[in-house]
């Protein structure tokens, strides 16, 4: 069998790259500062010849931005600073001209306070949708009905005098918790991804998912043991045993899953973070009746990139019958930028490079954020500036989520192309400087190296979905070999500033970055061969 015909017998995502798109921050088409579909419809050839599988796309739906889109009031409707249905068949319809699969969020765990569905189940106990969202009685003393805490700080349970009890919610008190635990509240939220579906979207990125039920019986979480590092949510006071996580999610998994697989090729991946991620994700990916893969958190809050981190992540995922697909990204919507946590005022230039052919290489899908190809930073947001409602309730000891929310440069103009009027966040000087255009036209840039790479994960089927047969490290270095197709690849990385020196690698070199070669890896270089069985 030759190694274009193994990769077409494999479904379209296994180990597809993906590239994220956060469209407040993409490209403004009508000059109101807020990037918008339209918008991501002009740029879609940029991320074409990237030579990406596919795009996912943060949420775009009907809300008051009070966490910026993933606080849905409609389902299915597209917020007007961001256009409506018809410019998001456009998008749909231009992806898939230009070869691209097309993925949207889903946050199913919990709605605005300004859904429909909750303000006629806020209005009384007895309507017909009064058990769509958990509530509970207070205690005898007033207080909260359990000791859960929200992730953006403070109790997980607001007062509502209407109906005379608290209603949970595990973000802002403006999202209240979804009963998924009501066979209903499925049906509605199952006939919600039907609709996007038939409008032919091509995957769903579930947010959340581990927090989609709760414990009925309002148990009380543990306390968290001490750490050194210091803690500043309530949230991580607590081991978050009752709140999330509940064993009936693999259940509503297998609805979901019945429902995909009646349309063609369409891709899930879980978002699952937490304290207990790995079983959960292992959980909610395992056999062929469950998700597709699930979201990786292992480097998304690292403060260091290892070659220790990355093969013990990789062992988390080995390749038996079973067991789940994984995603892995380096950056997100939610994570500082890569750059600014693991990159220390050496040649960053040079660790973008091998950061991004690393992603490259690992087993699963790799997820590009957006800027991601040009080595953008975390910008500095002062607290006037501030949109990010976890970051302004902590300030200033929780980073912002804004600093990596930046709007995308386009090009040299006062505007970096983004659009015509001051955006919603400013750019940044180091990005600013780092445009697509500018790096359109230069032979070396980080650009151009992305490209590269992600052509060379297309183009080797050991690569894109091969099984890791050995992961090995010794300090800075980095082993990797990996096999599929009668094809074996050797992949060496250098993940520190000390040159290292090589006297075991052999094969074709397939890639070398960084001034690599068989017998040296400098700072930050790598070496990519096939080897001859």
């Amino acid at each position: 069998m030759s190694r274009e015909a193994h990769n077409s017998d494999l479904p379209w995502w296994k180990g597809a790259t993906i590239y994220q798109i956060y469209p407040r921050s993409f490209m403004d088409s009508n000059g109101d500062g807020i990037g918008d579909l339209p918008g991501i419809t002009q740029r879609l050839p940029h991320v074409a010849n990237l030579g990406v599988d596919a795009i996912w796309i943060s949420p775009f739906f009907k809300s008051p931005m009070k966490d910026f889109g993933y606080d849905v009031s409609d389902y299915r409707e597209v917020d007007p600073i961001f256009g409506d249905l018809t410019d998001f068949d456009a998008l749909v319809t231009r992806a898939h001209e230009l070869g691209l699969k097309v993925l949207i969020d889903q946050v199913y765990s919990h709605t605005s306070d300004e859904h429909a569905w909750f303000e006629e189940c806020r209005s009384s106990r007895h309507n017909p949708k009064a058990d769509w969202y958990v509530w509970a009685d207070a205690k005898p003393d007033g207080t909260p009905p359990s000791n859960w805490q929200s992730v953006f700080g403070g109790p997980a349970w607001t007062w509502d005098a209407r109906r005379g009890q608290y209603y949970m919610h595990n973000f802002l008190s403006s999202q209240p918790q979804l009963n998924l635990h009501n066979r209903e509240v499925q049906d509605a939220v199952l006939e919600v991804m039907r609709f996007w579906l038939e409008r032919g979207v091509d995957g769903f990125r579930i947010d959340a998912l581990n927090f989609a039920m709760h414990d009925p019986e309002l148990r009380d979480n543990p306390p968290a043991p001490a750490t050194d590092k210091a803690r500043t949510r309530s949230f991580d006071f607590q081991l978050k045993k009752f709140n999330q996580g509940h064993a009936d999610i693999p259940a509503f998994i297998e609805r979901i899953r019945e429902l995909t697989d009646s349309f063609d090729g369409v891709f899930t991946v879980a978002e699952v973070g937490g304290d207990d991620a790995m079983r959960e994700m292992r959980l909610f990916t395992e056999g062929e009746d469950h998700l597709n893969s699930a979201y990786s958190f292992n480097f998304l809050y690292a403060e260091k990139l290892t070659a220790q981190l990355v093969c013990r992540s990789l062992s988390e995922w080995p390749d038996e019958e079973g067991v789940g697909w994984p995603s892995w990204a380096f950056e997100n919507h939610d994570a500082p930028r890569a750059l600014s946590r693991w990159c220390n005022g050496e040649d960053c230039d040079a660790f973008a490079r091998l950061k991004t052919l690393l992603l490259m290489s690992l087993r699963g899908n790799a997820i590009l954020y957006y800027g991601e190809e040009l080595g953008l930073r975390q910008v500095d947001i002062p607290f006037d500036q501030l949109h990010d409602p976890e970051a302004i309730a902590n300030w200033p000891l929780t980073l912002s989520r804004d600093g990596a929310r930046t709007p995308m440069p386009w090009d040299e103009s006062a505007s970096a192309g983004f659009g015509s009027k001051e955006p919603w966040l400013p750019v940044g000087d180091a990005n600013r400087a780092r445009p697509v255009a500018v790096q359109d036209r230069e032979e070396g840039s980080l650009l151009a190296s992305t490209r590269k790479a992600i052509a060379l994960r297309r183009a080797n089927p050991a690569m894109k979905h091969g099984k890791v047969t050995e992961c090995r490290h010794d300090g800075d270095l980095l082993i990797l070999r990996r096999e599929a197709a009668g094809q074996t690849l050797e992949f060496r990385f250098n993940l520190g500033t000390k040159p290292i020196g090589l006297d075991d690698c052999q094969g074709r070199v397939l890639m070398a970055i960084n001034g690599a070669s068989h017998s040296d890896l400098p700072a930050y270089a790598a070496i990519i061969t096939e080897i001859s069985e």
